[in-house]
């Protein structure tokens, strides 16, 4: 294992830089599903005659089986090939999204979902695996600053393309633009991305895989359920209690197997431990400050879909210009420093986001926002993927990913239910509160709405902005440390 490790470092791949725009492709096309669909909604639901609970688990069967399967497929990509595990997903992520573009019911969409999040699992713990193989020390934070950048890059550009494609054709097409895409990746990783695999060979462990399955996807199966029911309902409560008996079951199994899917020693590592504690907590406030932006935009400030979509890109393009110019400056500051300061940078983006009453705050928040994670994210994930052996990184990828997805979804659950209680407290007597829309349309002051959902996004995102800086705390003290 060394020499081949000092092999890669002596003799980079001459082709690596093209291959890095492969999986760039590869992570953009799963990237922009997460937010596209947000725009197409309301299409959705009047094309198939969807039920409010309908729209849900058409977002959330995503989710489900992205968060479920990660830490399965990334060790299966370990054990079977990256290069395998990224053609399977861009196969079955391709697949179910023209099954999804010419769904005829809601039923057969949700279906279509559900098999796209199983192809995003199987894919996305390869892409960064490769990336670690190609890279050596010296060039690995610059790949890693792009392969980042392209990700934030799709989350705001998948309103924009949304929203595009709505004004001009039908809702299946925010869908359908996934085939193409894909095809093109299959074609490229096929002919550009070299296979690689941990040389051990290893048992199934089945019954980790079985364990971890069912405790992520019970845990974010409640997490989903706490907007409608709330965190005291038994919707809450027993899904929550069947995967943590679940989680822990794992833990233990971990400890005793002889060949564990998931090697929990690298939790003793501090660089890892902080890498993934900065990456849980950052995903917390900004997934869900950024779910409750896209609704202030349209809702409070009056854009439509696609200019709330284009007023979002900054970030991005903030996140692009940072990753690739700073990367240098970042690196002389160390992994400790470098974390604190992005993570209390994108803090302070956050924070300014809560009195975006106009635009021109908001946009400043977002431009910070987009510098911190710049300087942040590549620092994290160079710590992550650096910390453990290279054989073992499609496990650690997936691991990173399915905390990261349950960070994100524990943000969305956690500010939203904060903002819903403080916008139905603030709303006058007999205006239905259950969403800023439905307030919207009820005949009430649409002033006094709009003033009361602000209110209660303020309160949630200052929360978010201090689990951010927490977040930047906690890694810089370990990272530090380590």
């Amino acid at each position: 294992m060394t020499s081949t490790t000092e092999k890669a470092v002596v003799h980079p791949h001459p082709q690596r830089w093209a291959v890095l725009g492969v999986l760039c492709l590869s992570v953009m096309v799963v990237v922009l599903d997460n937010t596209v669909l947000n725009v197409a909604i309301p299409s959705i639901s009047t094309g198939l005659d969807a039920s409010t609970a309908d729209i849900q688990w058409m977002i959330n069967a995503y989710s489900l089986a992205l968060a479920g399967l990660l830490l399965t497929t990334g060790s299966l990509s370990d054990r079977f090939g990256r290069k395998r595990a990224l053609l399977t997903g861009l196969v079955l992520f391709g697949t179910g999204s023209a099954v999804a573009a010419y769904a005829s019911s809601s039923e057969a969409l949700i279906a279509a979902r559900g098999f796209m999040g199983i192809g995003a699992a199987v894919l996305m713990p390869g892409t960064l695996a490769v990336l670690m193989q190609l890279f050596d020390d010296r060039e690995r934070p610059k790949a890693i600053g792009i392969w980042a950048a392209v990700t934030s890059l799709g989350f705001a550009a998948g309103p924009v393309i949304g929203g595009a494609l709505i004004k001009h054709f039908w809702w299946g097409s925010v869908f359908l633009i996934n085939v193409p895409v894909a095809v093109l990746a299959i074609a490229a990783v096929a002919m550009l991305v070299p296979e690689s695999k941990d040389p051990t060979v290893r048992k199934p462990d089945v019954l980790g895989s079985v364990l971890s399955v069912i405790g992520m996807v019970s845990i974010v199966y409640a997490v989903i359920e706490v907007p409608e029911h709330g965190f005291g309902s038994s919707e809450f409560g027993v899904p929550v209690a069947i995967g943590l008996a679940a989680m822990t079951g794992f833990a233990l199994w971990e400890r005793h197997t002889d060949d564990p899917m998931l090697d929990l020693g690298f939790f003793r590592n501090r660089r890892f431990t902080g890498a993934v504690a900065s990456g849980v907590l950052a995903a917390f406030g900004m997934a869900g400050s950024l779910f409750l932006l896209t609704q202030h935009l349209q809702g409070v400030l009056g854009y439509s879909p696609l200019e709330a979509g284009l007023r979002v890109a900054p970030m991005a393009i903030a996140l692009l210009v940072t990753s690739n110019t700073l990367g240098q400056l970042v690196m002389k500051l160390g992994a400790g420093r470098a974390m604190l300061l992005g993570m209390t940078i994108v803090a302070g983006g956050v924070a300014l986001l809560s009195i975006g009453t106009t635009y021109p705050p908001t946009l400043a928040g977002l431009i910070l926002i987009g510098v911190g994670v710049g300087v942040s994210q590549p620092v994290a994930v160079n710590a992550l993927m650096g910390s453990i052996p290279p054989e073992r990184a499609g496990i650690a990828s997936g691991l990173s990913g399915t905390l990261t997805e349950l960070g994100s979804s524990f943000g969305i659950a956690v500010l939203g239910a904060l903002l819903s209680a403080r916008f139905v407290a603030s709303l006058p007597d007999g205006v239905p509160g259950r969403s800023l829309s439905e307030a919207l349309h009820s005949g009430a002051d649409v002033t006094v709405v709009r003033e009361a959902f602000s209110n209660g996004m303020s309160v949630s995102l200052i929360i978010g902005a201090v689990a951010v800086f927490l977040g930047g705390v906690v890694a810089s003290v370990l990272l530090r440390r380590a």
